[in-house]
Parts: structure tokens; C-alpha cells; sequence
């Protein structure tokens, strides 16, 4: 249904497919324990890093139900991979699709990571059709629900103790956006200086 094997250029970043020459500049985000926090994976070493990138690589296209497309964001100035952003197909049938996001929080505050999802929304119901997207994070996650928030995303329910979770149950926010949301004028939002006090992932 949708493939992408070129980069997308958004006002100050570049949304392509992973490489494996990207590995060094992911474990720099991956492997920091802050940044792991709210993942349901540990700190990742160089290995770990390294399986992770080569799955990234092979997740190119959206085709059948649970399929992901996962792009590494660039900041164009220094090449560097400052993070990453996905798009999970929950249901090609109902056009269902989920948001995911991982981002360096060395650059957080600069917008990138709004800059970068919005990107990922426009993908979703402007190129794939997607009547609903959702995005989910840790209830804990500050950063990931205000990004979320900052998109135009709604809240639409917090799951209570969904799972045990690094020695505590967990709590779930759900957020949820629908094509006819995404074309209101009211859903447009400026990428390019949109602020944001943090950064967030898909947990």
C-alpha cells in the first residue's frame, strides 16, 4: 500500500530508510538509559544497536496488518541520525495506523521530533489513507504526551496497570487522531518552529 525508498525533506530535516553505517549514531540514543526509561527494552549495547538498525533496514513498506515503516531522521546540516519515527499498520481493512517515535533528547526543544511526526501523520492519511491514527505512551512520559498533544492528538483514555513494568505496573495514555481531523484547518500546525519542553517514545 505504501513504500517509501526515498528521502522526504521537511523544512529542517530528512526522513529516510535506516542503513547499516547508522548504528553508531543510534546506540548514541538507544544505549542512554534515560532514553530507555520508558521502552520496554534495556540500555542497548553495540550489538543490540546493531540487530535493531539491520530490522529498521527491512522496514521499508506498509503492505499487510501489522507491517511497520520506520525512517531515521537527519538532521541535514551534520548527516547525523538524531532519531527515529514509524508508522505501524494496525488495520489495512478499518485504515488503522499507530504513531512511534524515538529521538536523542540531546536535541530535544528544537521541534524536531513535531517536525518529524507531523511528516509521519501527512504519510499516514494523505498517502496511505488512514482514517485513524493513534499514538500510545507511558502515563509517565511528560514529553511523549505533550508531543502527542502538540500534534493535535486527542486523549482519549488513560489504561490502568496494562502490564508490569520494569518492577511496577504501568499505566498506559492512549491518543488518537482521524483523517477528518488531520484536514481541519484547525489540525495544521507550523513544523518548522512548533516548540517542545522534551522528547518521547512509543512504549
Amino acid at each position: 500500500m505504501l513504500r517509501i525508498d526515498f528521502p522526504i525533506a521537511t523544512t529542517r530535516l530528512t526522513l529516510r530508510p535506516f542503513r547499516p553505517e547508522d548504528a553508531e549514531d543510534v546506540g548514541d540514543y538507544q544505549g542512554r538509559p534515560d532514553v530507555a526509561r520508558f521502552m520496554r527494552w534495556e540500555p542497548r549495547g553495540a550489538e543490540d544497536v546493531r540487530v535493531a538498525v539491520e530490522q529498521m533496514t527491512r522496514e521499508t513498506g506498509l503492505v499487510s496488518d501489522g507491517d511497520c515503516l520506520s525512517l531515521a531522521v537527519v538532521e541535514p546540516g551534520t548527516g547525523k541520525v538524531v532519531g527515529q519515527v514509524e508508522l505501524v499498520l494496525l488495520s489495512a481493512e478499518h485504515r488503522q495506523g499507530e504513531l512511534g517515535y524515538v529521538f536523542h533528547p540531546a536535541h530535544q526543544g528544537k521541534g524536531f521530533a513535531t517536525e518529524a511526526a507531523s511528516a509521519v501523520l501527512r504519510l499516514g492519511f494523505e498517502e496511505l489513507g488512514l482514517h485513524r491514527v493513534i499514538g500510545r505512551c507511558h502515563a509517565d512520559n511528560t514529553a511523549s504526551a505533550g508531543l502527542l498533544e502538540r500534534l493535535g492528538m486527542r486523549r482519549e483514555a488513560r489504561l490502568i496497570g496494562t502490564e508490569f513494568f520494569k518492577g511496577a505496573w504501568r499505566d498506559d495514555l492512549v491518543y488518537a487522531m482521524l483523517q477528518r481531523e488531520w484536514q481541519a484547518p484547525a489540525a495544521r500546525r507550523d513544523t518548522a518552529h512548533a516548540p517542545e519542553a522534551g522528547t518521547g517514545a512509543r512504549a
